[in-house]
């Protein structure tokens, strides 16, 4: 009788250990949105269920509204929009063949894009390239020690977001149609679609 009570007992508090690891197993994974509701074998589903995009997603949700704070006198107003877009880029990554990591990366370069765009930190440095093209051709790049890392670099009127990429020497950096490949003091930069590589120095 006294060991078919311990199995019992041993039966019970084992299904309420696991009840409570399952708990805060989904407590932690909760991100900044709702998660009833959301379809099977979606990247909304995959987030819910894994704590460190959750915790991705939450840091996005803070990155965004300080943003959204910064943003009140945007004109035109394009942060809503631009958000909507990154959801539903971020959800197209059920097309990819590691669903996770492309989920994780859409997450480290839109908070990265914020963080930059909106100087939501501190930047390490302003710099100024001269160019040859024509005179007074500049290329103002300012840099901030996002993850991954980022700068904004300004040509005129036209404004250019880029990644910092891997590169054998020097360092690079890639935008939608810019790059910025900087070694010694010299850069090469492209400014456009199909624009020719612009010869620059760095002005002192």
């Amino acid at each position: 009788m006294k060991i078919r009570k311990f199995r019992v007992g041993w039966v019970v508090f084992s299904l309420s250990a696991a009840a409570v690891l399952v708990y805060h197993q989904v407590k932690a994974a909760q991100p900044s949105f709702e998660c009833t509701g959301v379809a099977d074998g979606s990247i909304e589903a995959m987030v819910c269920q894994d704590e460190a995009l959750a915790a991705l997603d939450n840091k996005l949700s803070e990155v965004y509204q300080q943003a959204a704070d910064k943003a009140t006198n945007e004109h035109p107003p394009t942060l809503k929009a631009e958000q909507r877009g990154w959801v539903k880029g971020r959800n197209e990554c059920w097309k990819a063949d590691d669903k996770k990591s492309c989920t994780e990366s859409e997450y480290q370069r839109r908070i990265a894009e914020l963080q930059a765009r909106y100087a939501l930190i501190q930047a390490t440095a302003t710099v100024t390239y001269r160019c040859t093209d024509q005179p007074g051709s500049e290329v103002i790049a300012t840099y901030y020690p996002t993850d991954p890392p980022t700068l904004i670099a300004e040509r005129g009127d036209s404004v250019s977001l880029m990644y910092q990429q891997q590169s054998a020497s020097g360092t690079k950096y890639v935008g939608r149609n810019e790059s910025l490949w900087e070694h010694q003091g010299e850069a090469k930069i492209t400014w456009g679609y199909g624009a020719p590589v612009l010869d620059c120095t760095l002005k002192q």
